[in-house]
């Protein structure tokens, strides 16, 4: 039997994201329905859906309501469906921290994604995915404060990582003109949402598919790729 094909997979996301989280729930779902057949390294590239938020936050649904001209009924309409469509994929975006949940806020996620580039470069691909996926955790779940780097570092440290390098890294302006330069690239190609997959550095998938069609897609592009045939 012939060794699985590799393929890298490269995702602009924001930790702010809901349909960033779903769309990577759906393709980890797909490339289970490819196993022994595809293998994909994931790696994550920064993209800001609001670079300009101030450093304390915004309430999410005030948020909504001034980017999206949405009333509180729409809102809570959208955020239902969201839930649902989140069950469906695999991912939960109920509160699941003690108490009563904090306000849900939004942050500017600048220094997580710095933080995601030196996770990237200290302890390659899949040390960068397991820090996303407990970003995404500490957001959508647990209500943490994102935008502050004593935060991020904890989360961090809480994937193995070291704390002091982490909050280093949130402060790093060489790692920052790094992030810059990767939000510039998907300007240039056209870019204007997340998800957005670039498999092999050449073939996109725009938006969160569903599982079958991420395998579609991956098998497609081993076939052009020369890697099956």
């Amino acid at each position: 039997m012939s060794a699985p094909a590799k393929l890298t997979i490269d995702i602009y996301s924001d930790v702010m994201c809901p349909w960033c989280v779903i769309g990577f729930s759906q393709l980890t779902k797909g490339l289970e329905q490819l196993s022994g057949e595809i293998e994909a390294e994931v790696r994550w590239l920064p993209f800001e859906l609001n670079p300009d938020m101030p450093a304390e936050g915004e309430g999410q649904e005030e948020h909504i309501a001034r980017k999206y001209n949405r009333t509180p009924e729409q809102a809570a309409a959208n955020r239902a469906q969201l839930l649902s469509i989140g069950e469906r994929a695999g991912y939960s975006f109920a509160y699941s921290g003690e108490g009563d949940p904090p306000k849900a806020m939004m942050w500017n996620t600048f220094a997580a994604h710095k933080l995601l580039k030196w996770a990237l470069i200290e302890g390659g691909a899949e040390v960068q995915t397991r820090l996303k996926r407990a970003l995404f955790d500490a957001h959508f779940q647990q209500r943490r404060k994102i935008g502050d780097p004593e935060v991020l570092a904890d989360i961090a440290a809480s994937v193995g990582l070291d704390r002091a390098g982490a909050l280093a890294a949130t402060q790093d302006e060489a790692l920052g003109a790094i992030v810059r330069r990767e939000e510039a690239a998907a300007w240039d190609m056209n870019i204007s949402g997340v998800p957005a997959m670039i498999v092999n550095g050449k073939f996109l998938i725009p938006g969160a598919q569903e599982p079958e069609t991420y395998a579609q897609v991956l098998r497609k592009v081993a076939v052009k790729e020369g890697l099956v045939v």
